[in-house]
């Protein structure tokens, strides 16, 4: 199986606003989410793509405009990926409904929170890890498991991949933090991914790229064994 960097887009018209978002239609980049897109060009710099896949969200599409049009590769829209269905909650502010009761179940019992008029945050994560596995295999069945793709997501939405990817259950997924325009990295293998990176905002990214299989061996699985004592680095 083949590597995902895991983007949130970047900051939005939302974000620190003190409003829930949500699906609400739109929402674009401002001005620093802007810069953000422009300079993920320069952070990917010696990381070959095999593709682009984002949420139908606008932010998302534009967070990665910039680095589709460099690299000439094409947006793959999926719906799995798309934001948090809020419901009733989308649009309100922050803290009135850290007022509500549903507030403390999305804290500390995530996997049984649904949200009026809206969907569970279980059923969220089902259908993102469905969606990103499903690309995975499809990436690394037309480009080999030495391949590295981008999807660009929201926040919640990462932080369930990333505690799927750590076998962590969801309800223990408000511990991971995932800023706008940051980047997570998984590697998946034939039995269990592997976090590379978590909210990585500017380091040298070329380290996630694996090496291409030699020729003399022929096509081999990517290992899914850990190494004991810890990797050596590259």
């Amino acid at each position: 199986m083949s590597t995902v960097i895991l983007l949130r887009h970047g900051k939005s018209t939302a974000n620190g606003s003190g409003i829930l978002a949500g699906r609400s239609p739109k929402v674009s980049l401002d001005d620093t989410g802007r810069a953000q897109a422009e300079k993920l060009v320069e952070r990917l710099d010696g990381v070959p793509l095999s593709g682009l896949v984002v949420s139908p969200m606008l932010r998302c599409k534009q967070t990665v405009g910039p680095l589709a049009t460099a690299r000439g590769l094409e947006k793959v829209v999926e719906p799995g990926l798309s934001e948090v269905d809020y419901g009733d909650w989308t649009g309100k502010e922050l803290k009135h409904l850290a007022k509500e009761p549903l507030w403390r179940v999305v804290q500390a019992h995530a996997s049984a929170a649904v949200f009026p008029g809206g969907e569970g945050l279980a059923a969220m994560q089902a259908r993102s890890v469905a969606a990103v596995r499903a690309h995975d295999r499809r990436i690394s069945a037309e480009h080999g498991d030495h391949a590295v793709w981008l999807l660009c997501s929201h926040g919640d939405v990462i932080k369930s991949i990333l505690a799927d990817a750590l076998g962590q259950h969801l309800d223990a997924f408000q511990r991971i933090v995932v800023d706008p325009a940051s980047v997570s990295v998984v590697r998946y293998t034939e039995t269990r991914p592997f976090v590379l990176r978590v909210n990585d905002h500017g380091g040298d990214l070329r380290g996630i790229v694996p090496p291409e299989p030699k020729p003399k061996r022929g096509k081999k699985a990517a290992s899914s064994d850990a190494v004991v004592g810890g990797t050596t680095g590259r």
